[in-house]
């Protein structure tokens, strides 16, 4: 009877521990103790760029707040395609996150990937940078109204502008405003760059009539009395350049055009963990020196939440569809 009982206590110890066990690996799997290691955040440009600076500042905060390391890892190529696949193929455990751009809603209207928001889980925007109209300092328009008035009087590309690739954010940032303007999306010639520098100095040389990239990039030639920025098309001014009227103020149109910049995670990550993540984040945001520093560049922060991240994706889903079908440059 003894040997009996003495099994039967056997047993019961043995399933009491693994039913323990259990709790504890079930603990671990639902993310109690996420993080555990490094995370690394996945940026799909290169290093010392607008995407790469936005994130390398909020990884700062996020440190902090996650009290594990965050590496910023740069995967390019493909015009930003190489970089997103990766994130939207990495393993859902949130030690991989990524900063995606507003590519994403227009790499399959250009026909160049078949990736969509829609692969990925949106977190938050993070960071806008709005587009200008930066001229030359000597040119002969004083304000947006003037230059706006010569673009419509004169006959179709006339007038020339750049600062990204064929059908960018800063191509659409002129095509938008002139169509908010009344005019045909392709009344300014649009030559494609390798970004902002050196459509700045194909300006200066003459090459090109306008830069509608962002006035962040034209800082130095501003301060040095080289360019004007006429307007910015944000909603509201930058306080990096508050002597800069946004469009609407300049000229009563309604048009904005921000490049963006937003957190996602590759679908799939357990809820827990996905709820850590975002807390973590939002308060990474909101640190003053992240803020700060995004500021002084001339970068505006934003927080939209998942939310509201994926109403203003599908948004600007669609107007980017319109635009470039408009442009006659989508697939």
């Amino acid at each position: 009877m003894g040997s009996k009982t003495g099994r039967i206590m056997l047993i019961v110890c043995v399933l009491f521990s693994l039913s323990i066990g259990g709790l504890f690996a079930r603990g671990e799997a639902e993310g109690v103790k996420y993080p555990d290691r490094p995370v690394t955040i996945i940026v799909p440009w290169g290093a010392g760029g607008g995407t790469d600076t936005i994130t390398r500042i909020f990884a700062i905060g996020f440190e902090k707040e996650l009290g594990v390391p965050v590496n910023v890892v740069n995967r390019t190529g493909g015009n930003g395609i190489v970089g997103h696949e990766a994130i939207v193929s990495a393993r859902p455990d949130g030690y991989t996150i990524g900063m995606a751009t507003s590519e994403i809603t227009y790499f399959k209207t250009l026909g160049l990937g078949e990736i969509t928001p829609d692969d990925f889980d949106l977190i938050s925007r993070i960071a806008l940078i709005p587009a200008g109209v930066t001229v030359r300092a000597d040119s002969d328009y004083e304000n947006l109204d003037e230059f706006l008035a010569a673009i419509r009087s004169e006959p179709k590309n006339t007038f020339s502008s750049s600062g990204s690739g064929l059908g960018g954010p800063w191509h659409m940032a002129i095509a938008g405003l002139v169509k908010a303007a009344g005019m045909a999306p392709d009344k300014v010639q649009w030559i494609p760059s390798q970004g902002g520098a050196p459509a700045l100095q194909d300006m200066l040389a003459g090459g090109i009539s306008m830069f509608t990239g962002s006035p962040v990039e034209a800082k130095a030639l501003m301060e040095a009395g080289e360019v004007r920025t006429l307007a910015i098309m944000s909603e509201k001014r930058s306080p990096a350049f508050p002597n800069v009227p946004t469009v609407k103020e300049a000229s009563g149109l309604d048009w904005t055009l921000e490049n963006w910049f937003g957190l996602v995670l590759p679908k799939g990550v357990p809820a827990e963990v996905r709820s850590i993540i975002i807390e973590k984040a939002r308060a990474a945001q909101q640190y003053p020196e992240v803020q700060d520093a995004l500021a002084q560049r001339g970068i505006t922060p934003v927080w939209d939440g998942p939310e509201g991240f994926t109403s203003f994706a599908s948004s600007f889903t669609e107007t980017a569809a319109a635009l470039l079908t408009e442009l006659g440059i989508a697939k």
